[in-house]
């Protein structure tokens, strides 16, 4: 269950995790469920996204090749226009990737959502395995505040949380 409700998003694995430790179960099967669900579903959306990426790209190429073989050319103010974007567009990217991507992956999560983090750090044309590791780096480290902090939250307010945590008492009344 708690696999499957980290990879839900909006429902991520910062709420996730803390309610079910919350709930009684035990912080490292919950954490390390929680972090393998929201990371799986967080790495799909990300191949995803790059074959989008990768098809609009080959697509483009075509478009422009068909131009060409044509004869058709652009008008003057198109190609500056066009132009000018590419460079925005590279000197955004230079910032972007230099100082915005582990600030975006790591404050992400729990701003935004891990989800909606890996689709933006994709869609600033970041390269895939950089997205990728910061996003992997930055779950398990909100993976690990959350499980530590919940659980020792938890044990500080409530002595045996294990045995009379809500999600035990739970599971125990639907087995009966």
């Amino acid at each position: 269950m708690v696999f499957i409700l980290a990879g839900i998003p909006l429902v991520e694995l910062v709420v996730v995790v803390p309610l079910a430790i919350i709930g009684g179960l035990s912080p490292v099967p919950v954490a390390v469920l929680g972090f393998l669900g929201n990371a799986l579903t967080v790495m799909l959306l990300i191949v995803f996204i790059e074959r989008v990426k990768g098809w609009m790209r080959s697509r483009k190429k075509k478009r422009i090749g068909e131009r060409e073989h044509v004869g058709e050319e652009l008008q003057n103010g198109e190609e500056v226009d066009a132009e000018q974007d590419s460079q925005k567009e590279k000197r955004a990217r230079v910032l972007f990737d230099k100082y915005g991507l582990p600030g975006l992956t790591i404050f992400g999560p729990i701003l935004v959502g891990s989800h909606i983090t890996a689709f933006m750090g994709m869609s600033f044309s970041s390269k895939r395995h950089l997205v990728s590791g910061w996003m992997l780096a930055s779950l398990g480290l909100w993976t690990i505040v959350s499980a530590v902090t919940a659980s020792y939250g938890v044990t500080f307010f409530v002595q045996d949380v294990e045995e009379n945590g809500f999600l035990i008492r739970l599971f125990q009344q639907l087995n009966n």
